[in-house]
């Protein structure tokens, strides 16, 4: 009772068989409506109309499809034609419920046929170094960018065989991507000089082969023995290159089967299961319960934020049930508009340093009970031996209820009556004497951090127990991990925890390893170092120790920082490696002084109490925990709907005097979005 459709009559499967015209009056005598893909259409409609003149085709025929063909279209109303209002025509046509079943399919479709031990997922990331080859005559760039998010990526192209194998020999892995342009009727085949490049690689490295094209690209290649690992994305769309990029790292596993043979190497139904492990993925938002169309207004809030100019650009992620759902950035670096904000760009995430750095290596030291919350600053740091903060213990230095001052501007004793640095102090070139460079061409001498650690001892305490927020805690802190490791606060951090996590993008002074490009300036400094500050640390005691502090120096983006809160919102488990235990977390995630109205977990930032000013939107649990930035950043994750979300921003630049940002709750009211575009609770 449907219309009946032939496939494309110029296919070889038809046409080899049956000349243009022939082929179309068979079709049609064969009891087709529609005759799609004619090779000669004006052949075809001789064709036919002889064989009607010659009664091989009825007139009861004729009349069988031109009665359907013409019921169609009154059903779909052409009898009273009206053009199609094309305003919402691309929305229309690639509505959300499409992109949420795209990531469901690949998810199930994508195939793994060879994993030779067990080299998928990649797991132990601090042990690798990876790098990744494109063969093929198509774009590659959602792998790519999505293979970066999980650790560190070098491209490699170079049309030198022996000069790539040359610049391929450091790395423990290698990822090569095959990419055809989509389209069942498009040449999908592996040239034999890729295929010869291939085999090179494959030779003298551990090769993981991941094709984007049908299955059949395979049969080019004879021999499967060098390579390690092969995957068929099937499709060399955006979606199959995301989910692809999940599989190798496992956020997802591998559950696809192969729908046809390739020679005597492998056969239909092939497919191995691979590992998953809890890394982030990506989704969309229908996927996890969320409404896209709600997210979307975050684009107004932020848009709102960068108009008024209250920051020049910002990052934003969301992630829930461990699948990154929404990841934008907004603006540029600056009000002159010169670069735009990317994804991979870095931003001064001042006191999230406190959360993302200090904070964790104590957790851990706590985990192995070098450190307990009654462990005394006397005991920690013979320094503060003599101090009137021997007594203070750990609960009371991480909830900031032990009496400190909230900071102290270290700076101005170091300069002159104009308020240029003082040479006493500082010089312009690194010497050995002078080598913690504070901005560009300025270096203190080594010997004034611990100044600024007696400064601390001999400072005065409030005498009470009240909440009040504190640096202090934090530098003291960093002092003691540094004593205690025998490593400085940076190296100790990526060796516990950013290698591990994949946090590639992590650093005290980023300078020393990206282009300054990628770093948004965080002020234009008139009252200390007197220059455009980008690339070093915006707050002034930790620039004096060198870049590295404990509540202040540490530059990331949205995506890394992701990891680590995920990392927190699964107790100190991530990438299937335990970084603590979950009754640490807990611990440490306690509002123990709630009944003094101290909001504070050990170290972590809480919801604020009801009638208080604080850090949310006052809609998410009390379980849930994070930490904001004095340069406009802010981290946040809720156990309650296993919500992840960061806002990165350089609202300092190119003054830090008034945070109009924090007045109008911008961050805040991203978050409220984010609350409201949860659909389905689950």
């Amino acid at each position: 009772k449907g219309l009946i459709f032939t496939d494309a009559l110029n296919m070889k499967g038809a046409s080899n068989f049956k000349q243009p015209g022939d082929i179309d009056l068979e079709a049609f005598l064969a009891g087709n409506d529609i005759l799609l893909f004619a090779e000669d259409v004006p052949l075809a409609l001789e064709k036919i109309c002889v064989a009607y003149q010659d009664s091989i085709v009825t007139e009861e025929r004729l009349e069988h499809s031109v009665k359907k063909i013409l019921k169609y279209k009154y059903k779909v109303g052409l009898d009273h034609y009206h053009p199609i209002n094309t305003n919402n025509l691309y929305n229309d046509l690639n509505n959300l419920k499409n992109e949420a079943l795209q990531y469901e399919l690949y998810e199930n479709a994508i195939t793994v046929i060879k994993n030779k031990n067990n080299i998928l997922p990649i797991e132990k990331l601090e042990n690798e170094r990876i790098a990744y080859v494109k063969l093929g005559d198509d774009s590659q760039s959602p792998f790519v960018e999505t293979l970066k998010k999980y650790t560190e990526v070098t491209e490699i192209q170079d049309s030198n065989i022996d000069s790539l194998l040359f610049r391929l020999k450091d790395f423990t892995k290698v990822i090569v991507g095959f990419h055809k342009p989509d389209g069942a009727w498009k040449k999908h085949d592996f040239k034999q000089s890729e295929v010869a490049v291939l085999d090179a690689i494959a030779k003298k490295n551990s090769v993981i082969l991941d094709i984007f094209a049908k299955p059949y690209a395979l049969m080019a290649i004879k021999n499967f023995d060098n390579i390690d690992a092969i995957i068929v994305s099937y499709q060399n769309t955006d979606i199959s290159q995301i989910v692809s990029a999940e599989l190798i790292f496992g956020a997802i596993e591998a559950k696809g089967k192969l729908p046809v043979s390739i020679n005597k190497n492998f056969s239909v139904n092939d497919g191995l299961s691979t590992k998953k492990l809890n890394r982030l993925g990506f989704t969309s938002p229908e996927n996890v319960g969320m409404s896209s169309t709600i997210l979307s207004k975050i684009d107004q809030v932020a848009q709102k934020a960068i108009d008024k100019k209250m920051t020049p650009g910002a990052q934003v992620l969301v992630a829930r049930h461990g699948k990154v759902i929404f990841q934008k950035s907004y603006g540029t670096h600056s009000y002159e508009k010169q670069i735009k904000v990317s994804n991979d760009d870095i931003y001064d995430v001042a006191s999230i340093t406190k959360v993302a750095a200090t904070l964790p290596n104590v957790m851990q030291l706590f985990d192995k009970n070098v450190l307990n919350v009654d462990s005394k600053l006397g005991d920690m740091l013979p320094q503060l031996k003599n101090t009137n903060k021997s007594s203070i213990d750990l609960k009371h230095l991480l909830t900031h209820s032990a009496g400190l001052q909230a900071w102290a501007a270290f700076y101005k004793k170091t300069l002159d009556d104009k308020g240029f640095p003082l040479e006493k102090y500082y010089k312009h070139t690194f010497t050995k004497d002078f080598s913690l460079q504070v901005a560009e061409n300025l270096f203190i001498r080594n010997d004034y951090k611990d100044s600024i650690l007696k400064y601390i001892g001999d400072s005065p305490l409030s005498g009470d127990n009240k909440y009040k927020y504190s640096d202090f805690a934090f530098i003291i802190l960093k002092n003691y991990l540094e004593q205690n490791s025998g490593k400085k606060l940076d190296q100790l951090s990526e060796d516990n925890f950013y290698s591990i996590l994949g946090m590639n993008n992590t650093m005290f002074n980023p300078l020393r390893k990206f282009d300054m490009s990628r770093i948004p300036p965080t002020e234009n400094d008139t009252y200390f170092r007197h220059q455009i500050i980008q690339g070093y640390v915006h707050d002034m005691e930790a620039a004096m120790e060198g870049g590295v502090g404990g509540h202040a120096g540490l530059f990331s983006n949205s995506m890394d920082l992701a990891k680590l809160m995920q990392m927190y919102l699964q107790k100190g488990n991530y990438g299937n490696h335990q970084f603590f235990t979950e009754k640490t977390f807990d611990t440490f995630n306690k509002q123990i002084y709630a009944d003094m109205r101290n909001r504070r977990g050990l170290g972590f930032d809480k919801p604020q109490f009801p009638g208080d000013s604080g850090p949310t939107c006052n809609c998410v649990s009390t379980q849930s925990f994070g930490h904001t930035g004095f340069t406009g950043t802010m981290v946040w994750a809720d156990p309650e709907t296993d919500i992840v979300y960061i806002f990165l921003s350089n609202r300092t630049f190119p003054t830090a005097e008034v945070n109009t940002l924090s007045k109008e709750n911008i961050r805040e009211d991203i978050q409220k979005i984010i609350q409201q575009s949860i659909i389905l609770n689950n």
